[in-house]
């Protein structure tokens, strides 16, 4: 069974847990949360029809009626957005010893007449505690209050909309007793009578429509109120006892408005749940839609709450954000109303009776019909012959459906085929709407009439409707525009040898019109550049080589150039005024020097659109531009190159060239144009061939010879042993003296360590050993000679090259040689035990060798002037001693 409430909505409960959704719903469409004693679920248009179950078969009606008595109620924005309420006590809830409350929503998505309608469920487990000893909850539609009961052993009656309480040990609930009528009911006929009752494992609730025949009006601290106050009578054989429960909830008369501000009137103090005089109130808290707001959200807001001795005040502006504004109409007049719903939260405390009381109201408030006149807002510019208007303001739920003209009634649609750009257009808060419409003087729905001055008449009704209602209404308007007649500008121009002059006379009338001088419009930036203006002209002077104006043609002594200039409405891009000018300007584009060079200036021409200047070139195609940009390429180059010709007629040489493009990009071009269009430009040179010059020149004695200043410095050469060919690793001062045996390999490495210029290299020039430290002692043997192995060497040095890697960044810095270990006879029998070795290393310019030692290790057989010297001690079969010096 579907029950179907605005907006194609139905609901759903289903008072079940964990049972699996047919289809799981969006997260983004359906939200609940749980706040406090009730929860709140959120709804997206999408969804159009909802159901109730209240267990996997039972699908129960939820008619307004049995949502007022079950603790539901619901809500809907203009834009369909729905918000559904549920007491945690409600009739489908699955209360778990009052501590844990369990709901199920359904809604069913509609689909069309081929397949079913697809469910979607959604459900929120809430705990609740602790219970004070009252609470009381007021709604839109019912009012409900749940008491503490004491008395052991009650029957646990659930409330049955469907059927009254089953029979059952202990006490029986039996009657219910209003006040002040003191009318009888017993259980079966409180609940027919659209009331609910039923006591949980701890407490009593009951329900009732705002309206119920019992409940009754009373005059709490100036503020009227609903009262419903109840006696629910319990029976156990003999025994007898009661249980009171009064609900107290504010009628809309407790709101004053006016058209800026909503004023709320709560009492402090509310008589009827009072036994005493004495309390404290514990907590005041303000929200939106059951929802608490901090202090901080309700002054962004604007919110406020004042409590004073007799009322809590609460103080809402019209049209604060929690709210919506919804539009009405009334004798075709359009009218909107403010809805929001406030929450107010107490909580007290008796001081006799020591009983708290928690009390929320969740109360709507709709402000009175405003009128809201519609306004048509006249933006016409009779100079753009276009009608601009702009009807609002609206709420987002009134749409535009047609306009009615003298003539013909058209749609939205019908007016945009035909040119009158109906657009809407809302605030940047997405919360208002105009309806804007352009319509040319043109058309033949605007009226036009001439005396003197033109006059364009627009007469329309605007045909308006309200959503969801569909109440139509109307809005009409009429609107003229004066046009003067208008003399068109005048222009005119001329050239002197480097520039254009363009003048625009606007005669009496305002300029309204922009300028496109080329193919640019011209800004503030272009008209401080080259506007000049007068009273009723201005004049435009541009130079001839602007790129703001093309080339035509191109001679050996002349350009012609040309300058388009277009007066536009700026409004729609007509054009009001064209006007071109073209003229030749005396220019050498090509220069003859007497040393023998010539340059030549190639210029982009209009014929020639897809040019690229910078890929011309000579004859020669090796000779491109010495300069280009996209207008102009620049050659500089000798008569006797680049493919220059020459001939001789009678006293004179001619020297001759041709610019142009490249065979295979020329192809490319006539390919990517539509003419063919070749670029060749000739350039020539004349010089007589037998002639005579004078030359003057002037000679000054030098006041000094020129020189070079010595500079001084310091660099560092190191000589080490490696202890292996790798010369990754060598050897340390303390692992001296080494042993070696004759003719074993010993490992040099000679370093610049000093320096990062990569332009010096480090040469080895003289290597020899001694007995001693002493470089000139005797006996010595020659190791490396002029920077090469000593060819009387029976073992020669062997030079091992150096690459540059983590630790080597310059290898010109480096020498690496080998030697094999020899000693010196002192006499026939037995070698001597230590051998000296020593260097002389010359440092060159890498970059310039200048001969000698800096040609290169092993080059030069010269004897080169000695530069730095290193020396090593060592001892065949003992050690090896380092001693360097440089």
């Amino acid at each position: 069974i579907f029950c179907q409430i605005p907006y194609r909505l139905f609901c759903l409960l289903m008072a079940a847990v964990g049972i699996q959704a047919q289809q799981t719903p969006s997260i983004n469409d359906l939200h609940a949360e749980c706040l406090g004693n009730v929860i709140r679920l959120s709804v997206a248009p999408l969804f159009e029809e909802v159901a109730t179950v209240f267990n996997d078969t039972h699908i129960i009606n939820l008619t307004p009626g049995l949502a007022t008595q079950c603790g539901f109620s619901f809500k809907f924005d203009p834009m369909g957005n729905a918000m559904f309420f549920a007491s945690l006590q409600n009739c489908f809830s699955q209360n778990m010893d009052d501590k844990m409350f369990s709901l199920v929503m359904q809604f069913r998505l509609p689909g069309n007449h081929m397949t079913e309608d697809p469910v979607y469920r959604v459900g929120k487990t809430c705990s609740y505690t602790p219970w004070t000893s009252r609470e009381i909850l007021c709604d839109r539609n019912y009012m409900e209050v749940s008491v503490r009961r004491t008395l052991p052993d009650i029957q646990t009656v659930p409330e049955q909309p469907t059927g009254g309480p089953k029979a059952a040990s202990g006490y029986k609930m039996t009657a219910v007793v209003f006040s002040p009528s003191k009318k009888v009911m017993n259980v079966d006929e409180v609940q027919r009578k659209g009331y609910a009752i039923a006591n949980t494992p701890t407490r009593l609730v009951l329900r009732s429509p705002h309206n119920a025949e019992e409940t009754y009006l009373q005059n709490v601290a100036g503020v009227p109120m609903r009262v419903l106050s109840t006696s629910t009578f319990f029976e156990q054989k003999w025994l007898v006892t009661r249980v009171d429960a009064t609900a107290v909830c504010p009628t809309p008369e407790a709101v004053v408005f006016t058209p800026e501000v909503i004023t709320w009137y709560m009492p402090k103090h509310i008589d009827p749940l009072f036994s005493s005089d004495a309390f404290t109130m514990l907590e005041v808290y303000m929200g939106i839609d059951a929802k608490r707001l901090d202090t901080e959200e309700m002054a962004a807001r604007n919110y406020s709450v004042l409590v004073t001795e007799a009322h809590i005040i609460v103080e809402i502006p019209v049209g604060a954000v929690g709210g919506y504004f919804k539009s009405h109409i009334q004798d075709d007049q359009y009218f909107v109303t403010y809805t929001i719903e406030p929450m107010l939260e107490l909580l007290w405390i008796e001081e006799v009776a020591h009983e708290d009381t928690s009390y929320k109201v969740l109360f709507p408030i709709t402000t009175p019909p405003m009128a809201r006149p519609p306004q048509v807002r006249n933006y016409t510019v009779p100079e753009q012959a276009v009608f601009v208007l702009e009807l609002g303001t609206f709420n987002l739920d009134v749409e535009l459906l047609n306009i009615t003209f003298p003539t013909m009634v058209l749609t939205v649609a019908e007016c945009n085929a035909r040119g009158f750009n109906v657009q809407e257009q809302r605030s940047p808060d997405n919360t208002l709407k105009t309806f804007r419409m352009e319509v040319p003087f043109s058309d033949p729905v605007v009226r036009r009439a001439e005396q003197g001055v033109t006059t364009f008449t627009l007469q329309l009704i605007y045909g308006l409707v309200v959503f969801p209602e569909y109440a139509p209404f109307s809005h009409s308007a009429v609107v003229d525009a004066v046009l003067l007649d208008i003399v068109p500008p005048s222009v005119t121009g001329n050239c002197d040898q480097e520039n254009f002059h363009i003048t625009v006379d606007y005669r009496n009338q305002d300029p309204f019109f922009v300028v496109l001088v080329g193919k640019r419009l011209l800004n503030h930036e272009l008209a401080q550049q080259y506007l000049t203006e007068g009273d009723a002209d201005f004049t435009i002077t541009l130079p001839f080589s602007s790129p703001d104006a093309v080339f035509e043609s191109v001679h050996s002594s002349s350009v012609r150039s040309r300058l388009d200039v277009a007066l536009l409405n700026p409004y729609n891009n007509m054009t009001i005024k064209y006007f071109s000018l073209a003229c030749s300007f005396l220019k050498t584009l090509t220069e003859c020097f007497s040393n023998g060079t010539m340059t030549a200036l190639a210029v982009k021409v209009e014929s020639a659109p897809g040019l690229n200047p910078g890929q011309l070139t000579l004859s020669d195609p090796a000779c491109g531009p010495t300069y280009s940009d996209d207008r102009f390429a620049y050659f500089h180059f000798t008569v006797n190159s680049c493919g220059t010709t020459r001939k001789f007629i009678n006293n004179v040489m001619l020297y001759e060239n041709e610019i142009s493009l490249p065979d295979e990009l020329e192809v490319k071009l006539n390919a990517t144009v539509s003419s063919e269009e070749e670029y060749q430009l000739k350039v020539s040179c004349y010089y007589v061939a037998n002639t005579t010059r004078t030359l003057a020149f002037l000679t000054r004695p030098r006041d000094h010879e020129p020189f070079v200043e010595t500079g001084t410095g310091r660099l560092m050469v190191r000589m080490r042993l490696a202890q292996d060919a790798s010369y990754n690793t060598f050897h340390q001062e303390e692992d001296y003296p080494v042993v070696r045996y004759l003719r074993q390999p010993l490992h040099f490495e000679v370093e610049l360590t000093t320096s990062s210029d990569p332009k010096v290299a480090l040469v080895l020039d003289h290597c020899w050993a001694t007995l001693n430290e002493d470089r000139d002692s005797r006996p010595r043997w020659n190791l490396i000679i002029n920077g090469c192995e000593n060819p009387g060497d029976p073992y020669r040095v062997v030079f091992h090259p150096v690459v540059a890697d983590a630790r080597v960044h310059f290898p010109p810095h480096v020498k690496r040689f080998e030697v094999y270990m020899f000693s010196f006879a002192e006499d026939a029998g037995e070698p001597s035990g230590q051998v000296f070795v020593h260097c002389d290393v010359v440092i060159c310019d890498a970059s310039s060798p200048s001969g000698g030692p800096c040609s290169g290790q092993c080059v030069n057989q010269d004897n080169p002037k000695r530069g730095w010297s290193c020396f090593m001690l060592f001892r065949p079969w003992q050690t090896i001693t380092e001693l360097i010096t440089c």
